[in-house]
C-alpha cells in the first residue's frame, strides 16, 4: 500500500492505522521507519515534487519482491511542504519473521532513497530552492533525473 498526502505526514494516525490493518495476520515482525525533517543549514523545512506513475512501479516491484518473503510493504510519503521536525517520509514492513523485516526495511529505503522519483527543494527565507547536492539523479530519468 503506498499513500501520499499532501503536507506532513500525521505518523501516530498513519502507524496506528497500517498495526490495526495488520494485526489479524500471523505476522511476528513490524518494523516501521520514520523519516523526519531535521534542522540543517538554516531550512524551515522541505518541499516535495512526486512523479506518481514511476513511484507508484517502483512500489510495485518491491512489493513483488516481498510477497515471496511473506511480507508486506507500506508506505506513506508527503507531497509539498513539509517543515522542520515534521514527518515526510514513513515506510513499514510487516513479516511473519523479524529477520525477514530486517532486512527487507533496510533495502527498502535504501533504494527508496537512490531511486524513488521524487525531487527535495529546501525552504528557506520563503522560497523553494532545488536540493541539488542532497539530490541524487535517478539513472535513465532526463530530464526527471534532476541533471538538468
Amino acid at each position: 500500500m503506498l499513500e501520499l498526502y499532501d503536507g506532513a505526514l500525521n505518523v501516530p494516525e498513519i502507524i496506528t492505522r497500517w498495526y490495526s490493518e495488520e494485526a489479524d495476520y500471523n505476522y511476528g515482525a513490524y518494523i516501521p521507519f520514520i523519516g523526519t525533517v531535521r534542522e540543517e543549514d538554516g531550512i524551515d523545512g522541505l518541499s516535495f515534487d512526486v512523479y506518481e506513475p514511476i513511484l507508484n512501479a517502483w512500489f510495485q516491484a518491491w512489493e513483488a519482491k516481498a510477497a515471496p518473503l511473506g511480507a508486506k510493504l507500506k508506505m506513506a510519503h508527503s507531497r509539498g511542504d513539509v517543515l522542520v521536525h515534521e514527518s515526510s517520509y514513513i515506510a513499514a514492513v510487516f513479516s511473519p519473521k523479524r529477520r525477514v523485516a530486517l532486512e527487507t526495511i533496510e533495502k527498502f529505503v535504501e533504494d527508496f532513497k537512490a531511486s524513488a522519483p521524487i525531487w527535495k527543494y529546501d525552504l528557506k527565507n520563503g522560497e523553494r530552492i532545488y536540493a541539488r547536492d542532497r539530490s541524487t539523479p535517478i539513472s535513465g530519468a532526463g530530464i526527471l533525473g534532476g541533471n538538468a
